[in-house]
């Protein structure tokens, strides 16, 4: 039987995505946060929720949740962070 070498990598050109400009501040902004269900992200959230507010003036922070950390966020929670000005991803464990 012939051996078959497999190349792991992805081989597929990626077209090249310009990154949005920065914020100059976040102060009025309304800013997402999720959670992408590993264990200690809400508590991380929790205090960057209180910190965004309290020192950098945010106005509303928008808070959703993945499912499960080994699957990429369903459309239903990326369209819910649609809108925002901002988000952080918790990784946390």
């Amino acid at each position: 039987m012939p051996t078959v070498i497999v190349n792991p990598m992805n081989e597929n050109q990626q077209t090249g995505v310009s990154a949005p400009p920065r914020l100059e501040t976040l102060r009025g902004k309304t800013v997402g946060l999720l959670d992408i269900s590993k264990p200690g992200g809400s508590v991380f959230l929790d205090r960057i929720e209180r910190l965004l507010k309290e020192r950098h003036g945010v106005a509303r922070v928008v808070r959703e949740v993945k499912p499960t950390f080994t699957k990429r966020a369903p459309g239903e929670v990326i369209e819910k962070l649609r809108g925002v000005d901002a988000v952080i991803e918790a990784l946390a464990d």
